[in-house]
């Protein structure tokens, strides 16, 4: 017999994937990856666990990431893992067929939204409604967007980056750009390999990226180092080097470069009115992206206004959706971009 009265919200991002349970709160976050062996196509392991394996798999398996810069590039993976993830937030051993509302960026096309839809709804969803990330982020960081008062948002996910100003519950001004956490890492992996012939791994340049990495120094991080390890691209033997925390700055300057012109774009097209608004209120960022040292103080010196990063940066998307599945109709009505599918 199934439950019908589950509803549940999917941050479905590039790095991780998390899930809220109306009346449960977050009930799990897990990263976007998937290990399948090659010769039946047969799932290893999904999330964390798959995740340990990147980099160090045997030839007969294969870890992958199914999602690239905020969309699907896996739509079978997808499928199989977005199952595995409602499966285990539901949390009891009946199929169930809750109603799921997920995030998607605010530049995809409409053939990437049909892709995040149907990938719901094939994986046991009765009913997918999509929001934009900006949107979701809003409500979950706690903004009040149902007035007439602007409010911008930046968020800073894995794949994208979706900056939004909001007002009236719906969105008036947004740009997304396929720069984030993802494109700070690959910055980094070029650096090294330019600078020291040193080949890293994806999750040793993250590593590098949290413990010291930055993008305007400021304070004891200014000058602090960190010892990585790699394959050297001449002689082909394990190397370990010392890399500062300035060096992370020049190594990830273009993408965060990216991110900064079009905060600055979508400032230039907001409404006076709106603008105004933005002057007393400030930015808030939300997202893991958001966390990256230095990257609010940046922010607020580029653009001249005060930088908040939100409480919960990384989970505000996924706590969003969990508000807006019990506002749908307010949505609706204020025009935002919230659609939906049954089977």
């Amino acid at each position: 017999m199934f439950n019908w009265g589950v509803d549940i919200g999917i941050d479905l991002g590039t790095a991780s994937v998390l899930v809220c349970v109306k009346g449960r709160g977050i009930v799990l976050n897990e990263p976007s990856v998937v290990a399948i062996d090659r010769a039946s196509g047969e799932i290893i392991a999904v999330g964390q666990e798959a995740r340990s394996m990147l980099g160090r798999t045997p030839g007969s398996i294969v870890a992958v990431r199914p999602l690239r810069e905020g969309v699907i590039a896996d739509y079978d993976t997808t499928e199989r893992m977005l199952r595995y993830f409602i499966s285990k937030a539901c949390n009891s051993g009946l199929f169930l067929r809750p109603r799921a509302i997920i995030c998607i960026p605010s530049g995809v096309t409409g053939v990437e939204e049909r892709a995040v839809r149907e990938a719901a709804l094939q994986a046991g969803a009765r009913q997918a409604y999509l929001i934009e990330e900006p949107l979701a982020a809003a409500l979950g960081a706690g903004l009040d967007i149902s007035q007439a008062s602007g409010n911008m948002v930046v968020d800073i996910g894995g794949g994208t980056t979706d900056i939004a100003v909001l007002s009236l519950g719906g969105i008036v001004i947004s740009r997304s750009l396929r720069v984030g956490g993802d494109k700070f890492d690959d910055a980094i992996v070029r650096y090294i390999r330019r600078e020291y012939n040193l080949m890293l791994g994806e999750r040793t340049a993250e590593g590098l990226k949290i413990e010291i990495g930055t993008v305007f120094p400021y304070g004891e991080r200014a000058t602090a180092t960190a010892q990585i390890r790699g394959r050297d691209l001449v002689s082909g033997l394990p190397k370990t080097v010392t890399i500062s925390a300035e060096e992370t700055h020049q190594a990830m300057r273009e993408p965060v470069e990216a991110v900064v012109v079009a905060v600055k774009e979508v400032l230039e097209r907001t409404p006076p009115e709106l603008s105004a608004d933005i002057v007393d209120k400030g930015i808030v960022m939300t997202g893991g992206g958001s966390l990256l040292h230095g990257l609010d103080v940046l922010l607020s010196h580029e653009t001249g206004l005060p930088v908040h990063v939100a409480e919960n940066p990384i989970a505000c998307v996924v706590m969003g959706t969990g508000k807006a599945l019990s506002m749908l109709g307010v949505l609706h009505t204020s025009g935002a971009r919230v659609s939906s599918s049954r089977r």
